[in-house]
């Protein structure tokens, strides 16, 4: 018990650089709070007090913000950031060393019974507010970005971004950029490039139709001058 407390602490000084005291953490973390909870609701669903478990569960959604199913499996050093609005569903399974972002969603796309929520290796990150839904695995060491939505299969170490989610190459010295609470705006998305190259043609297309409107504007100006000197020398003659 103490030695998962003590990994639940040094998780939380390990990745989030406002903790300052273990006193801090301890009382004033409920994401960490959440996952103990979480612990005491699974042991009571595996001894089959499905109800107790859920109620238990229940409690630390009022407590914390965070939802966690007494179903789900989650691993040791998970970190929850912030929290609020973290929806983990009851067939959820949460590799070692993962963290979520507030506003994430551990979700299913179905009502079929069965497994229905996604699977974490470990070290996956997922950034605020995405969505990670049905019964996908995503492999040891992904990263999800900020509000992706991701409905299949993640690659290990791959970077997944927008909706739908898509997986995006990393930079030239080979480290993905990524970011947990948005898209950066230089992010390499191949969606967001074709958008931008369309907008771009878009706007060529402007100004060659504008260059055209202003030669045909010129030529037919000439033309009404030629017609009024034509008009003229015929009244002359």
């Amino acid at each position: 018990m103490f030695a998962r407390l003590k990994e639940d602490i040094r998780a939380v000084f390990d990745r989030d650089p406002a903790a300052r005291t273990t006193w801090e953490v301890l009382t004033c973390y409920p994401g960490m709070h959440a996952l103990w909870i979480h612990r005491i609701s699974r042991k009571l669903w595996d001894m089959h007090l499905r109800w107790l478990g859920r109620f238990v569960s229940h409690l630390g959604r009022f407590l914390t913000g965070i939802e966690i199913h007494p179903g789900a499996t989650v691993g040791r050093r998970v970190f929850i950031d912030h929290g609020m609005g973290v929806v983990i569903g009851q067939t959820a399974e949460i590799g070692d060393d993962c963290t979520l972002y507030h506003g994430v969603t551990l979700g299913g796309t179905s009502w079929n019974g069965g497994k229905r929520h996604p699977t974490l290796g470990k070290g996956v990150v997922i950034g605020a507010g995405a969505k990670v839904l049905g019964p996908i695995f995503v492999g040891d060491g992904a990263k999800i970005g900020s509000n992706a939505v991701v409905v299949k299969e993640v690659p290990p170490g791959a970077t997944v971004v927008g909706v739908p989610g898509r997986v995006v190459e990393s930079d030239g010295a080979g480290a993905v950029r990524f970011a947990a609470y948005a898209v950066v705006q230089d992010h390499d998305d191949p969606y967001a490039k074709a958008l931008r190259t369309l907008v771009e043609h878009s706007q060529e297309l402007d100004q060659t139709v504008q260059a055209l409107r202003a030669k045909l504007d010129r030529l037919e100006r000439e033309l009404a001058e030629r017609d009024q000197v034509a008009d003229r020398l015929r009244a002359v003659k």
